[in-house]
């Protein structure tokens, strides 16, 4: 991927993905609770800094910005998108790389409990 298309990803709204994550996960039988949840744990935002964050539009970039990874985030791993999320070299499409692995463990059937790594 070049830095333009970097660019071009980090400066997307939150906003414009997450109808996707939406879509991806209650196709497969789960709820939006459920990917509020996983987000939430991933993020350490509560609801309401999610919804606003949701409502402002915030890009990716700031989103992940104020964002406070949960300390179990570094056990993520696996391949997304025919790349493995903890060999992502730039560090914030790594955290946008987290954040769809975990949206695609919810959407595989995976439980809380494992995609939260409790």
């Amino acid at each position: 991927m070049t830095d333009s298309n970097f660019q071009r990803i980090f400066n997307m709204p939150f906003a414009s993905v997450y109808p996707h994550y939406i879509g991806k996960i209650e196709r497969k039988g789960r709820t939006k609770d459920e990917l509020d949840t996983v987000i939430r744990w991933l993020t350490g935002y509560s609801q309401a800094a999610l919804d606003k964050h949701i409502a402002a539009e915030t890009t990716l970039a700031d989103f992940f910005a104020k964002a406070r990874l949960h300390k179990n985030a570094s056990k993520i791993t696996g391949v997304v998108c025919g790349v493995r999320v903890e060999a992502v070299p730039d560090p914030l499409m790594r955290k946008i790389r987290l954040l769809d692995k975990v949206v695609d463990e919810l959407a595989k059937g995976r439980t809380l409990d494992k995609i939260l790594r409790t």
